[in-house]
């Protein structure tokens, strides 16, 4: 059975199309144990601050400044199946999935170096799916915009040990109700076999 943590980083909160995806397709998924859901976009997590930056330089643990970053990472080490869903925002992650990121990303908590200068990451991989939604077209054919969320997110996730991860996208969303729905359509196909492959 899997523990899975859904995190929508979108201004729209629940009335997001690839949140709804998501929530619909695992709610009450065989296979599934728990679902614990974050609404990281409509609710965001606090800035880092000068103390969370002293805090981790000097490896505090039980500074109060990275209790927010501790129960993300907790949370995190706490799921078997990790699912983000995230607009792209100009190109690249919006501010929202970025705090989460600062918020996860911690020297000698989330992930260590070698001793040649390369981050190692201490987190248990995981699957993770990434459902990207995106007014035009930014992967394959009708590509007309560059995506520099999906290079940018596989390196921070590595960085922390989460090398499981797959992309969906629902592109398109300003071409019309008849895109969107076949976009749609599309995304729940790949997104539903994904799941089923490794909780079914």
């Amino acid at each position: 059975m899997s523990r899975v943590l859904l995190l929508n980083f979108s201004p729209h909160g629940k009335a997001a199309r690839g949140y709804q995806l998501a929530a619909d397709v695992l709610q009450g998924l065989p296979g599934v144990s728990a679902l614990v859901e974050r609404q990281l976009g409509s609710e965001p997590l606090p800035l880092v601050s000068g103390a969370y930056a002293t805090a981790v330089t000097t490896l505090d643990r039980q500074a109060a400044a990275v209790e927010v970053s501790e129960q993300q990472i907790v949370e995190l080490e706490n799921s078997d199946l990790l699912v983000l869903c995230t607009p792209l925002h100009n190109f690249t992650l919006p501010a929202a999935l970025k705090l989460w990121v600062d918020h996860v990303v911690r020297i000698q908590r989330s992930f260590g170096g070698d001793g040649a200068g390369r981050k190692v990451g201490l987190l248990r991989d995981r699957p993770t799916f990434v459902l990207v939604s995106s007014g035009g077209f930014i992967q394959g054919e009708k590509a007309n915009q560059p995506d520099f969320l999906t290079p940018c997110l596989t390196a921070q996730l590595d960085c922390v040990g989460i090398r499981q991860v797959r992309f969906i996208y629902l592109q398109g969303s300003v071409r019309g109700d008849e895109a969107v729905r076949l976009e749609m359509v599309e995304a729940r196909r790949l997104f539903l076999e994904g799941v089923l492959a490794v909780v079914g």
